[in-house]
């Protein structure tokens, strides 16, 4: 019997990968900044209008069915395919809503971002980068409901887990699990 699409599952060689690329990716992060128990996220989705809340990490793992679940919402809303996003750019979430000590969900402006639509948005001069992380599943553009924008991109900042950029105009921060820059 096949399993679903949509379900991952992973297997102790992927969980320990997982586990280093997310501890290289958050340096000094104290091993309590993450939580020990759980770890969940909590999305609104404002092109698709969908919402989320998800537990993705539980009792010392990821849990596939949950982190299909944000994949299938973060996807590329324009061509509706999905990719994997990098958990680590999860756990970065899950600390940027504790430092910013919300519990409200994230709304969502750009998860993944696949090459057509990359390539249709960069050709229409909405300055996206033609190797954006987007496009591997690893940036996403967020704001965050009660909280001032100018003071979320401080805590992302501080935070040095990526990549930070800085969007008033169109209200939003992008946060990416690249090497640490902002702009």
């Amino acid at each position: 019997m096949s399993q679903p699409a949509f379900t991952r599952v992973l297997d102790r060689r992927r969980f320990l990968a997982l586990g280093a690329m997310a501890a290289c990716a958050l340096g000094a992060a104290p091993a309590h900044a993450l939580g020990a128990g759980q770890r969940s996220l909590s999305f609104r989705h404002l092109h698709t209008g969908e919402r989320l809340t998800a537990t993705y990490w539980a009792d010392g793992t990821y849990v596939g069915e949950a982190l299909a679940r944000i994949d299938r919402l973060l996807r590329d809303f324009r061509t509706d395919e999905v990719k994997a996003i990098d958990p680590r750019l999860l756990d970065l979430l899950n600390l940027l809503g504790r430092k910013m000590d919300s519990r409200t969900p994230f709304e969502v402006i750009s998860g993944y971002r696949s090459p057509a639509t990359n390539a249709t948005l960069a050709a229409a001069g909405h300055g996206v980068a033609t190797k954006s992380l987007h496009l591997r599943g690893m940036a996403i553009d967020v704001r965050l409901p009660g909280r001032r924008l100018k003071d979320l991109h401080r805590a992302a900042l501080a935070l040095r887990g990526g990549g930070v950029g800085y969007y008033p105009a169109t209200d939003f921060v992008h946060v990416d699990v690249g090497r640490v820059r902002s702009w």
